[in-house]
């Protein structure tokens, strides 16, 4: 069942928890900090790269060059006097014209 006085459960858990005890952070081991910094100057080092490492920042390069210059190969296509040069069709099927007639 639910207690009808939710204001007396409130204040009887607050008080719970101000008497329960304060624990202080654990310290850590012993030589602890030594080893994170020995692993971490161990790994700053390692003379064998996969080739996913060597080749991916220059993949991202080439790929935004590709990107740039099919924009500029395309930009007639894109540009506003070349959509002002398009007719469009109000109110008839896109599908028939981008088709055909079929007979």
């Amino acid at each position: 069942m639910k207690p009808a006085d939710h204001d007396q459960s409130w204040a009887r858990l607050t008080a719970a928890a101000r008497r329960a005890p304060q624990a202080g952070e654990p310290a850590a081991p012993y030589g602890f900090s030594t080893r994170v910094a020995a692993l971490a100057f161990a790994n700053a080092d390692r003379p064998a790269r996969s080739l996913f490492e060597r080749f991916a920042l220059r993949a991202v390069g080439v790929a935004s060059l590709l990107a740039v210059a099919s924009v500029l190969a395309n930009y007639s296509a894109l540009s506003v006097e070349a959509a002002e040069d398009d007719y469009s069709v109000v109110g008839e099927d896109p599908v028939s014209l981008l088709l055909g007639p079929i007979e």
